[in-house]
């Protein structure tokens, strides 16, 4: 298979997971075919701009949420929070600060359009305004999934890890090095500051160690004279 039909058959799985996902959320009630919705998405992810946050991000958020549910996750609307992935990087741009509200308010668009109600539009928007910080609340099960799986990516092995932190560099390709050092530095230390980087118990026992091990290794290279 070559990259293209790859490429192709990703997208023809996560469009049938799309629609899966909206027909669940709107639990039997009538609603426009979710499929234009999806495709309008997918098309968003493969802005010629992205470098990480691509379909494949895209993709890879959704498998962490189902591994985190699938790990004696704890609850919540386990629907919008994929809904939520969808969304949370549907807007960007890697020279503008209000990605994450853009795509909060695309989502507040779109799915009321497609036949959610206002609690659950609203829910979804809440998750993708939650993305800025990954800081939810203690007992927010939605927020918990949704940022633990998000942030998965800061877990992986060094090699992936190497790999993610050069598509973030290609991302910012116009900032100049001295800046761009000095922002990913501001963004690590952040989240090192956090008291927990994962609030799932699966999260906090099996990415939480690794993670900070690869922030701290990735924050000592961009601060070292």
């Amino acid at each position: 298979m070559t990259a293209t039909e790859e490429a192709a058959a990703q997208d023809l799985d996560l469009l049938r997971r799309w629609n899966a996902t909206l027909l669940a959320a709107r639990a039997g009630r009538e609603g426009p075919d979710p499929a234009p919705y999806g495709r309008d998405l997918l098309g968003r992810w493969a802005e010629p701009q992205r470098r990480y946050h691509t379909v494949t991000h895209l993709k890879a958020v959704l498998d962490r949420i189902d591994e985190l549910t699938d790990q004696g996750g704890e609850g919540g609307e386990l629907e919008l929070v994929r809904l939520a992935a969808w969304f949370h990087d549907a807007v960007y741009r890697p020279d503008r600060s209000e990605n994450e509200e853009r795509s909060a308010h695309l989502a507040e668009r779109a799915l009321r359009e497609a036949g959610l109600t206002e609690h659950e539009v609203a829910e979804v928007a809440r998750l993708v305004r939650l993305t800025v910080t990954h800081d939810p609340a203690p007992g927010d099960l939605n927020g918990e999934t949704l940022c633990d799986a998000d942030l998965a990516i800061l877990a992986t092995d060094t090699d992936t890890y190497r790999g993610y932190t050069a598509a973030v560099r290609e991302e910012y390709a116009l900032v100049p090095d001295d800046a761009f050092r000095e922002g990913r530095a501001a963004v690590l230390r952040r989240l090192l500051d956090l008291p927990r980087l994962f609030r799932t118990p699966y999260g906090a026992a099996v990415w939480e160690e690794k993670a900070r091990e690869n922030l701290e290794a990735e924050l000592a290279e961009l601060t070292a004279d």
